[in-house]
């Protein structure tokens, strides 16, 4: 009994519907059913003031100047503003002859409703991807009958859909992620920038203490007294030369020695070898040569020969030999202690008075030695030789506190800079700047770099070709199908990188590359293509702009140079 009723109910509530919306013609799209209510007369939608019978809509020819009387056909299909006028638009001025309708609407009962183009429409060819129920063929040209394919392709659609509902979900939770680490970055920047600051204020501090050290050290080095230390006389330099002449001497004589005893040892030797073969010659051998070498070695033998040393010289000469330090003939050091200055004898006066009269004593002389030598009176201290140390310490140190200074600004106005850069909505790039990635295109590896660089490289080696260095942060207007896996940039308003003044093309600009970039939920480089000579478009899928793509350029267009 319940079934009946609520099938009675469904029936009466259907009839109302059906009774409240009359079946629009052919064609016609929800959204202008309502040009089409009349059951008497049609106006054309961009021209009012044509009249028409309804009988004239969807007859295959083209009454209406915008083809609104032609909803469900192709016959108004090559209409555009650039149409020529005809019969029933020859009276009217202004006529409109843009096309007013979308296209052919096709329901798609059980998937998503579309709008074919009026040239597709009874041309012979089911457009399932458009219009799955096939209804936009429904002349049957030669015929065709196109199967109604909406429960396949909506189930596969849904399927697709919550695939990339679940990525573009995935995606938004990488995107908060990106920005919280882009956050966390920008802050430690600003943290570091308020270091550097207190840092900067305690190193200037410092480089004036030492400024002032330095000028405090330079002051005492021009009043600084020089001890003579004995070595620059005249009689210390002659003791200095004569040892140096003695010890090359006795050096000298060592040599001549070794020399000596060698050729002592080889003259035995020969003369060993001569009286062998002067005893053991044949007198009776009749060689000139050989009896005239016997002769003059019997000539040499008969001659009266000093002998080559003897032990009481070769004792000598070892005596000679021997560093003055063993022999104490002389005592050096005697000679080179040298004799008190002027300076030493006041340097001995300061010792005889009490320790605490002393340093008093010895700072008012040099306070008035600084003095005396700031007016002019007497000349400063020239030393023949290096600074004193305390002054070569404190010049290092003002040098060492100078630099660091120097160091911390430069980090100081880079960080500030940075600061500065724009990265995009929420600073989301600065989470990938410096990440690359890249894609396998045949005979190429393309790489690109966030915010740094692209590249080109060639799998069978050579350098890498230079596409471009990051320039700025832009968007454009797309206007691309979307394929099912969602891989692509559809259309609207997208985030884009500019990268330029890359490697040099021969004959042609330096390459730059554009990267387009659409929400996904990993970062992957779609599509590469070379639109004119050297300048390059990658398609390039990242989460870093989910939800921003349409926020237009404010956001992206400052120039990160």
């Amino acid at each position: 009994m319940r079934r009946i009723i609520y099938g009675c109910v469904l029936a009466r509530l259907t009839q109302s519907v059906l009774a409240a919306e009359p079946s629009r013609p052919r064609g016609v799209g929800p959204d202008h059913a309502k040009f089409y209510k009349s059951t008497d007369l049609f106006t054309c939608i961009s021209n009012p003031s044509i009249k028409l019978s309804t009988s004239q809509i969807n007859d295959d020819y083209c009454d209406c100047p915008d083809g609104s009387d032609e909803p469900g056909t192709s016959a108004c299909s090559y209409l555009s503003d650039l149409s020529p006028a005809y019969a029933s638009d020859l009276s009217t001025d202004n006529a409109s002859r843009s096309i007013a309708l979308p296209g052919f609407y096709c329901k798609n009962k059980g998937h998503q409703p579309s709008y074919v183009p009026f040239l597709s429409v009874n041309d012979g060819v089911c457009d399932h991807d458009l219009c799955c129920d096939g209804s936009d063929e429904w002349v049957h040209v030669g015929g065709l009958k196109c199967e109604d394919k909406c429960k396949e392709v909506g189930k596969e659609w849904r399927k697709n859909d919550e695939q990339r509902r679940k990525s573009l979900g995935a995606a938004g939770k990488k995107r908060k992620e990106l920005a919280a680490e882009a956050g966390r970055i920008r802050k430690q920047v600003e943290d570091r920038i308020q270091s550097l600051e207190t840092e900067i204020q305690g190193s200037v501090l410092k480089v004036k203490s030492l400024e002032t050290a330095l000028a405090d050290a330079e002051r005492q080095e021009r009043g600084r007294i020089v001890r003579s230390t004995g070595k620059g006389s005249k009689v210390g330099s002659l003791i200095q030369m004569a040892k140096d002449r003695i010890e090359e001497l006795r050096e000298s004589l060592v040599d001549v020695r070794v020399q000596r005893d060698t050729g002592k040892s080889r003259l035995s030797e020969l003369e060993t070898i001569l009286s062998t073969f002067q005893a053991e010659y044949n007198p009776n051998f009749n060689d000139e040569g050989v009896k005239r070498a016997v002769r003059s070695w019997e000539d040499y033998v008969a001659r009266d020969r000093p002998a080559i040393g003897n032990d009481a010289q070769d004792r000598d000469l070892d005596e000679i030999a021997k560093p003055d330090s063993e022999t104490g003939v002389i005592k050096w050091s005697d000679w080179e202690e040298g004799e008190e200055s002027d300076v030493d004898v006041l340097y001995k006066i300061e010792e005889y008075l009490p320790v605490a009269v002393r340093g008093w004593v010895d700072q008012k002389l040099r306070d008035l030695r600084i003095l005396l030598v700031e007016n002019g009176v007497i000349a400063a201290s020239t030393v023949s030789g290096d600074e004193s140390k305390r002054l070569t310490d404190a010049r290092n140190a003002l040098k060492v506190a100078q630099e660091s200074e120097s160091s911390l600004r430069n980090e100081l106005s880079e960080h500030k800079d940075d600061l500065a850069k724009g990265y995009g909505a929420d600073d989301i790039f600065r989470a990938l700047k410096g990440q690359c990635i890249s894609k396998d295109s045949g005979e190429y590896n393309y790489e690109l770099c966030w915010l740094e660089r692209t590249t080109q490289k060639s799998k069978k080696g050579g350098s890498h070709t230079g596409m471009g260095n990051f320039a700025r942060i832009d968007s454009i207007t797309v206007d691309d199908d979307l394929p099912p896996d969602g891989k692509g940039l559809g259309s609207g308003v997208r985030v884009a990188l500019r990268y330029e003044n890359g490697q040099h093309c021969w004959n042609g600009p330096n390459r730059s590359t554009l990267v387009v970039l659409a929400c996904a939920e990993q970062d992957e480089i779609w599509k590469i293509t070379e639109e004119e000579k050297c300048v390059y478009r990658m398609e390039v899928g990242t989460p870093a702009v989910c939800e921003v793509g349409g926020k237009g350029k404010e956001e992206g267009a400052k120039d990160e140079l």
